[in-house]
């Protein structure tokens, strides 16, 4: 996942509310958002090449979500584990999220290069192996792609714009998933130099990718209420851009 849009408030009528695209290559498999078989309390996609996941959420109200830190030349091992695992051993578990983000700093070296949130009803965390490695957030609005928290690239800053004027009323899941689909390419004056050339950098400044080896695939929206109900959307996208489908949830007030 590249774009994290994320407002966390937990004092009012709407204390989470996650707009999010993920981006990765076309070819590699993946399926929809569904309850999982194994754990029926979890709502999430599933990476089928190392069965981890990009986001999720759960009926008890944990939610976890994770992006890859760019980086020119990301450094190599045979024995990094899967990113995708961190999400999904925390909304299968029952770690507190601060004890959870403990664990992962104190064995972050054996991942590549990642940022992670996860949290329950009560507390949001933040946790990366590159840069500040925890912190437990206050409540506000956020951003998060493939650099640290709040790094204010092009999509970064107008996505969080566009999320507090989203906010201005109730979070509405159509007008979310409209402004994920914005695919307009950055001015190059504002483009971050991440190592990678200015050709790549044009291509991965929108909120959602359009290429045909890499874009963006899923875009996703979670509202969750403090009743404890929580709307989660998921857009798909095919390699042209086109829409595939959109698939709707609603999980009922959080269990014990």
């Amino acid at each position: 996942m590249c774009l994290i849009l994320f407002a966390w408030q937990p004092d009012t009528e709407f204390p989470l509310v996650v707009a999010s695209n993920r981006d990765e290559y076309h070819a590699r498999e993946s399926e929809p958002a569904t309850f999982w078989k194994t754990h029926p309390q979890v709502l999430a996609g599933r990476d089928l090449e190392a069965n981890g996941t990009w986001m999720g959420t759960t009926r008890q109200g944990r939610f976890a979500a994770v992006t890859n830190f760019r980086e020119a030349q990301p450094v190599t091992a045979p024995s990094f584990k899967s990113r995708g695992a961190l999400v999904e051993a925390f909304l299968i578990g029952q770690a507190h999220p601060v004890a959870y983000a403990e664990h992962v700093s104190a064995n972050a070296d054996v991942y590549r290069g990642f940022n992670l949130l996860i949290g329950d009803k009560n507390t949001l965390v933040y946790v990366s192996n590159r840069g500040k490695k925890l912190t437990v957030l206050d409540a506000g609005i956020y951003g998060l792609s493939n650099h640290l928290l709040d790094t204010p690239w092009p999509k970064v800053v107008a996505g969080k714009t566009h999320l507090q004027q989203a906010l201005s009323n109730s979070p509405n899941e159509a007008r979310l998933l409209h402004m994920l689909s914005d695919a307009q390419i950055a001015p190059d004056h504002t483009l971050p130099d991440t190592g990678v050339g200015i050709e790549r950098e044009r291509m991965l400044s929108p909120m959602r990718l359009i290429s045909p080896n890499y874009g963006t695939r899923v875009s996703t929206v979670l509202i969750r209420h403090q009743h404890g109900t929580q709307r989660f959307s998921e857009r798909r996208w095919n390699a042209d851009g086109t829409e595939s489908e959109t698939l709707r949830y609603l999980l009922g007030p959080a269990q014990p």
